[in-house]
């Protein structure tokens, strides 16, 4: 595995920043890592890079320890923080070339270009980087964090302030990039968890919510089982409740209904059935799924 983090803690006098967090991120895998703000995510990825200390707890970056080897440690990590530290009177590719000298890069002007033309800088690459607007410039910062092609990327709102298009672009490249490298991605926007991510942790008031795959973290909130279906001609509520597993049948108006079951029910067999059995019209037939943001509100409330 690329990161591991062990009980760590964070205090700030008697506030508990980080309380107890204990988790692995692997090779090939993009890791959402959510939170309300002040949860204490910032806080732990600043230790992880080596930008904090932590109070106790232990932390290795590809084996290496970030208390006891702090220099092997930093070499495999690239970090985009949330607010994005950038020389605004260097130009692009200037401000680029100056760190791939800093990481003593071979090859280095054939780096810059590279981390250029992925990042979609090529039409800006010779702009003061304070003539940018604020995606380009976070371009920029993720050219940087790339720059010198670490095993671990930690990438802290790395598509505030994008247009939509942007957005997706950026998307696409960190999910490239999961393949191939370890990815700690803090978010906001929930739906990019979904879009990039193939897990999540939840981290709440310091303390660890949850760890698992987006599918095993919606499957373990779902109470039950929900299904909604249209028919095309009138069917009592009656006759629905009589459905083997049906808990609850809610009405959604006109020929529209909402099927509850228990945690794990399937029940479009026996609807498909029923349908059949009575020559009635399915014209619509699906079951209701929670999203990531479900799961973070009932976790985070």
């Amino acid at each position: 595995m690329s990161v591991q983090v062990s009980h760590l803690v964070k205090l700030y006098g008697a506030q508990r920043a980080v309380d107890d967090v204990t988790f692995e991120a692997h090779a090939g895998e993009v890791l959402g890592f959510l939170g309300p703000n002040g949860a204490g995510k910032t806080t732990t990825m600043k230790i992880i890079t080596g930008f904090l200390p932590a109070t106790s707890g232990e932390v290795k970056v590809c084996g290496y320890d970030v208390v006891a080897q702090p220099m092997q440690a930093r070499a495999c990590v690239g970090y985009l923080p949330e607010h994005n530290p950038l020389y605004r009177d260097m130009y692009v590719r200037e401000y680029l070339a100056f760190f791939a000298g800093i990481h003593r890069l071979p090859n280095a002007r054939a780096r810059v270009d590279e981390m250029v033309e992925r990042t979609g800088l090529t039409s800006h690459r010779h702009k003061r980087i304070g003539e940018l607007s604020k995606g380009y410039r976070q371009r920029v910062g993720l050219a940087q964090a790339m720059l010198h092609d670490p095993q671990v990327l930690i990438l802290d709102e790395p598509t505030s302030g994008l247009d939509p298009n942007q957005i997706v672009e950026i998307r696409q490249l960190i999910k490239d990039l999961g393949r191939e490298k370890t990815v700690i991605l803090s978010t906001h926007i929930l739906a990019e968890v979904e879009a990039i991510c193939n897990r999540a942790i939840i981290i709440h008031r310091g303390k660890l919510a949850a760890d698992g795959t987006i599918e095993d973290l919606k499957s373990r909130m779902a109470g039950q089982s929900i299904v909604t279906v249209e028919f095309g001609q009138p069917v009592q509520s009656a006759r629905l409740k009589a459905l083997p597993n049906v808990q609850e049948v809610r009405s959604l108006g006109g020929n529209r209904w909402q099927l509850m079951a228990p945690a794990g029910c399937d029940l479009r067999p026996d609807i498909s059935a029923f349908a059949a059995e009575n020559r009635l019209t399915l014209l619509e037939l699906h079951k209701e799924t929670l999203s990531v943001e479900d799961v973070f509100q009932q976790l985070t409330r």
